[in-house]
């Protein structure tokens, strides 16, 4: 008996020896890490962020591609189906937890990609134009329900974060708004800056200049906490608003044919670059809250938030038509 375990144990080590040099020699040639949106929003700032310096962790060139369209989901398209072993995907919930409840994907995103490393969360921030007649949270309900439908929000797309947010909103508060989807946030605020819609619940990286500026009102952030990058603005739970919990969360996705140890050897690098005093720095510049996290807890994350998005998806009747 002695001996057979002995054999068993050598024969498991036998196995698992290629696994684990395989993963030393990872990555033999650059590393690209695809973005859904286009240059210059906070998912590119997030993949830069961790590419610039998971580079020389990896002594491999990281190059970042943007393959913006489609609620982020061209580029993880493209990353469920790379087959060179050097592909990583910055994930964002819009694709991972609200699309597949929304579009006819042509990949399953629960099967094709596997959650490797948490990156972190920015909040959306409830901003509105400086020409609405409301300084706070309770004010805006107060007029929306004295004009019902007559305020308009933005948002940068059907589906999207901002529009998930004001929706759930809507509900909680028991009020009526109008929306008025664009194509992407840029269009969006212009728009809001000058008064042409009333509201928006964009992410904090998107607006965070415009708020400082004092081109636009912040009323609330959309997370439990409040932001440091916005001390003075309250949460969406202070305003009486629990409800509305929503934040723009990121995190690399691979392959789900990658290996095991490969997966882990990212996980830990991803890990400790965004631990790096300046990349915090950095991301919390625009109100990133960064967060390592073992690839088991980042998996157990991702599903809870692909279930409580398609219960919000559900309940507000949301669709894309």
């Amino acid at each position: 008996m002695l001996r057979r375990t002995s054999v068993s144990g050598l024969a498991l080590a036998a196995l698992l020896a290629p696994l684990a040099v395989h993963a030393q020699e990872w990555p033999s040639r650059p590393v690209r890490i695809l973005v859904g949106s286009s240059a210059g929003g906070g998912t590119d700032a997030m993949a830069r962020a961790v590419a610039d310096r998971l580079g020389p962790m990896l002594k491999q060139p990281v190059v970042v591609e943007n393959r913006p369209g489609a609620s982020n989901t061209l580029a993880a398209d493209a990353t469920a189906k790379a087959t060179d072993g050097h592909t990583l995907l910055m994930g964002v919930v819009t694709a991972h937890a609200i699309a597949p409840h929304l579009l006819k994907l042509n990949y399953d995103s629960n099967k094709d990609l596997v959650p490797v490393a948490y990156v972190g969360a920015v909040p959306n921030v409830l901003v509105a134009t400086n020409g609405l007649p409301a300084q706070s949270v309770k004010e805006l309900v107060a007029l929306a329900k004295k004009e019902p439908g007559r305020i308009n929000y933005a948002s940068s797309g059907t589906g999207s974060t901002q529009h998930i947010a004001a929706e759930t909103f809507k509900d909680a508060a028991g009020i009526d708004l109008t929306h008025v989807p664009y194509k992407g946030s840029s269009a969006a605020l212009v728009d809001l800056v000058g008064g042409q819609v009333q509201m928006s619940f964009d992410t904090m990286p998107s607006v965070i200049g415009q708020i400082k500026n004092g081109k636009m009102r912040a009323l609330a952030v959309t997370t439990p906490q409040r932001n440091p990058q916005l001390p003075q603005v309250p949460t969406m739970a202070e305003a009486g608003l629990p409800q509305v919990d929503i934040a723009a969360w990121y995190g690399i996705y691979m392959p789900a044919t990658t290996p095991k140890a490969i997966q882990q050897r990212v996980n830990d690098a991803v890990n400790q670059v965004i631990a790096m005093p300046e990349t915090q720095t950095r991301l919390g510049a625009v109100g990133a809250e960064l967060k390592p996290m073992s690839q088991a807890d980042f998996t157990a994350f991702h599903n809870a938030e692909y279930q409580r998005y398609g219960q919000l998806i559900r309940k507000n009747n949301i669709r894309i038509d």
